[in-house]
């Protein structure tokens, strides 16, 4: 039996194309959506690397008939009129980097956006790309950081939809920028934006996403890359020496994850007497759940509790000019010549 998919004829259109792909939302703030969503993302091996066997009873039986209500009052809280706040900067995002592209001298270069779990689905913008005759893609992972579970992700994803393929159009891939010059200018700007506009607080904390500290064990680089990112970022904004706080967030589960934890950093900080807190989060290219809700809000909220009297969330790069200009240097050296 033949494997690959029918290649339809092909249509005039763009001869390279950036795909830009981030982690994926819920079509809606729903019990029904996020039951939905949850059972593709903690699905994927590379995000739970526990045996099947093991792992499915639990998410069948356990997770998926209690988180979704819960994780949908999370989403609700910081849905837009517009959708999901991710979906919502990495579409715009993709508008705003086709157009500098274009003023940079690439008017021929196509710029879409897909998630890796929900929708638009990478197999789907890759089908529309290559009906329209893309015969070059950059792959661009939204993670400043490389990680299995995400940056490895994505690509599986991809090489999945390429065995289905006949005629392949050539694909590359970015694999991570956590040290690029542009995007360190980038954060440091937001930062000192920020403190222009709100005054400094008294600590900068730097919020990542966490991972099992059994990934880093086995050799995941995302950690060092973090840590790198914070000591490029700290030296960018001229700080003394232990005058950034890095922290990772959003574990998941009892096993032991990288630390030290984002809220009980903060909870400790008060504690011991800080009042004001700046928080930014590195290693998400567009506000989301993670920093709307549990950084924002819930971090927020547990920061007060403990004796802090302002908490100052800097949001995601999003749109910002400085992240756009950052996005097309990451880009422009490995899409061709314009």
């Amino acid at each position: 039996m033949n494997r690959f998919r029918p290649e339809p004829a092909r249509r005039a259109g763009p001869r390279s194309a950036v795909l830009l792909v981030n982690l994926g939302t819920p079509a809606a703030p729903t019990a029904k959506a996020l039951r939905r969503y949850l059972r593709q993302f903690l699905s994927d091996p590379r995000v739970v690397e526990i045996p099947r066997a093991l792992w499915w009873p639990v998410l069948n039986g356990i997770v998926l008939t209690t988180r979704p209500a819960k994780s949908a009052r999370k989403y609700a809280s910081v849905w837009t009129a517009e959708g999901s706040p991710l979906k919502v900067h990495t579409e715009r995002q993709a508008k705003l980097l086709k157009g500098l592209l274009g003023e940079r001298g690439y008017p021929g270069v196509d710029v879409v956006w897909a998630m890796r779990y929900g929708t638009p689905s990478i197999a789907e913008t890759l089908d529309r790309l290559k009906r329209e005759g893309c015969g070059h893609i950059l792959v661009v992972p939204l993670y400043p950081q490389y990680a299995a579970s995400t940056t490895a992700s994505v690509m599986d994803d991809v090489t999945a939809w390429m065995r289905g393929c006949r005629n392949l159009p050539q694909i590359d891939f970015i694999r991570d920028y956590h040290d690029h010059p542009r995007y360190i200018a980038a954060l440091a700007g937001s930062v000192r934006e920020h403190w222009q506009r709100n005054g400094r607080g008294d600590a900068l904390l730097t919020s990542f996403h966490g991972l099992p500290q059994r990934c880093a064990d086995l050799g995941d680089p995302y950690p060092d890359e973090c840590h790198t990112t914070a000591r490029l970022l700290a030296a960018k904004l001229e700080l003394p020496e232990n005058g950034l706080v890095v922290t990772f967030q959003s574990r998941f589960g009892p096993a032991r994850w990288l630390q030290p934890y984002t809220q009980p950093t903060l909870e400790r900080m008060a504690r011991d007497g800080l009042k004001n807190v700046d928080v930014i989060c590195p290693g998400f290219a567009a506000d989301c759940l993670e920093t709307l809700e549990e950084i924002a809000i819930e971090g927020r909220a547990a920061f007060l509790a403990a004796g802090g009297t302002k908490f100052n969330y800097i949001p995601c790069l999003n749109e910002h000019p400085a992240w756009i200009a950052a996005l097309a240097d990451i880009v422009g050296a490995r899409i061709g010549g314009g």
